[in-house]
């Protein structure tokens, strides 16, 4: 199924219900119209972080049912998957015949040995300062051979998450099998997961190395396009990288605008939120919430290294029982680049201020993509990330079909739906964006598009907001919400 401009809903197989075919029955139940997508976050069997350790690209877990629940939803939303470019799954098959084989593997050439990598077998302090790293070390892992040798490979994340050497004939077919076997399988696009990290190169950060990092994105492209798929590259960095990848045609993300939304609710000014939305990518699937933290590093340079403070001392003040802990070592997460808290709650679980957030998200350029916890206006899981001591599970609260029944009954809920269909069904966003900075707290924002209109008046100080419509010969007239 082609992509449409219509709102995404991105969830987890068993978080909207416990498996494939009760999400499948909450979608028809409670979600026409009101999402047009799912991205379907991993759902084959893993060893860990939550699906993002994949052991087999070709199977389903089947804790959550099997391809045809997956294709079920497929044949009604256009569809997102997860493939991880970067890493496999220490568990997966080909780890596994490398461990027992070692250099007689036929998957030994997908894996980076730190024997053949670095000059002498081992990076010097000055190339590990160099790499973009996660771990406060050399990003490896040291595994035992069957036959009790000993070495290091690279490993950036977890230690479930082996990486790949993207350079060798062996991983590039594995990358094309896969992906080629995902496109036949419903997809619509594919997010390429910790795309940057993929390329390695002595004497780089080895993250988003250039131009390698090109000809990887250009491979992905090409081998799924002939399916009428598309990629969409998953980046968390400076912004300039998404302008950039969007200067070549390709789907990006909008990673700046929950920290902008937030500093702007805050603060109640809308100058640097205005700034972005003037010069934002228009190709882009925009977020406020994900499986994630909220990013903080993707608004360097949109916000003063102190407005970025303020927002960040905000959140923790006025959000709801957020802790700066929570995203801390304590908490399994040394991410300083994310903050761990449901949407909702970072707004002090203000039903007014999160209602503009969304008309906000649903008004900038992009397709908006709604977390299944945003879209329930959902709380922090508070139990749930004592009970892991895992920092990201304060937004991972898994939802019962009797939960999600109570939930959507809510007045919030019911109002971000009406929102979304809204966004949905209005063709005047398949025009062109008009943004307004009336003063230092109001913002207008207009769509339009063969003679309909589209159009969000907001006061960040107050909170207040209204959306007009306008039809083909008609006079604006407004839309409730």
């Amino acid at each position: 199924m082609q992509i449409k401009n219509e709102a995404m809903l991105i969830t987890y197989a068993d978080s909207l219900g416990s498996n494939l075919e009760e999400l499948n029955e909450i979608l028809d139940r409670h979600l026409q119209g009101v999402v047009g997508g799912v991205h379907l976050l991993p759902f084959y069997p893993s060893s860990g972080d939550r699906g993002f350790a994949p052991m087999d690209y070709t199977k389903v877990d089947p804790a959550f049912g099997d391809w045809s629940g997956v294709e079920r939803i497929s044949s009604k939303y256009y569809m997102m998957y997860d493939f991880m470019i970067n890493h496999i799954s220490r568990q997966s098959p080909y780890f596994q015949d490398f461990l027992e084989k070692k250099d007689e593997s036929a998957y030994a050439d997908l894996f980076i040995r730190y024997k053949d990598f670095w000059p002498g077998g081992e990076p010097t302090a000055q190339d590990v300062d160099l790499i973009y790293k996660r771990k406060p070390r050399a990003p490896y892992v040291e595994v035992q051979f069957k036959d009790g040798s000993q070495e290091k490979v690279w490993c950036t994340f977890d230690e479930q998450q082996i990486d790949l050497d993207v350079t060798t004939e062996t991983t590039r077919k594995f990358i094309a099998d896969n992906l080629t076997f995902l496109a036949q399988k419903g997809a619509s696009i594919i997010r390429l997961d910790a795309f940057a990290y993929a390329n390695k190169k002595i004497g780089t950060n080895c993250f988003f190395v250039e131009p390698d990092i090109w000809d990887m994105l250009k491979l992905s492209e090409q081998t799924i396009a002939p399916y009428g798929v598309t990629v969409l590259p998953e980046i968390h960095e400076h912004y300039s990288i998404q302008l950039k990848i969007a200067e070549r045609d390709y789907y990006v993300y909008d990673f700046a605008l929950p920290m902008l939304v937030l500093h702007a609710l805050f603060s109640g000014k809308v100058n640097r939120l205005a700034h972005w939305l003037e010069i934002c990518p228009r190709k882009q699937f925009t977020t406020l919430d994900t499986h994630d933290g909220i990013g903080v590093v993707d608004v360097k340079d949109l916000l003063t290294d102190e407005e970025a403070e303020m927002t960040r001392e905000s959140l923790y003040s006025q959000g709801a029982n957020v802790k700066k802990i929570y995203s801390t070592e304590a908490y399994n997460n040394l991410d300083i680049y994310q903050i761990n808290c449901t949407y909702y709650s970072a707004l002090g679980n203000d039903d007014q201020a999160y209602l503009l957030a969304r008309a906000l998200q649903c008004f900038a350029p992009g397709i908006p993509q709604i977390y299944y916890v945003g879209l329930l206006a959902g709380v922090n899981d508070i139990e749930l990330l004592e009970q892991t001591k895992e920092g990201r599970n304060i937004n991972r609260h898994y939802y019962s079909k009797a939960e999600v029944e109570l939930e959507t009954e809510r007045p919030v809920v019911q109002r971000l739906f009406k929102l979304l269909r809204f966004r949905n069904s209005s063709p005047a966003f398949d025009g062109e964006i008009e943004v307004v900075t009336v003063n230092e707290q109001e913002l207008h924002i207009v769509w339009r598009h063969e003679g309909c209109g589209a159009k969000l008046e907001a006061d960040l100080q107050t909170k207040d907001f209204r959306i007009m419509r306008k039809e083909a010969e008609s006079d604006w007239e407004a839309v409730e919400v």
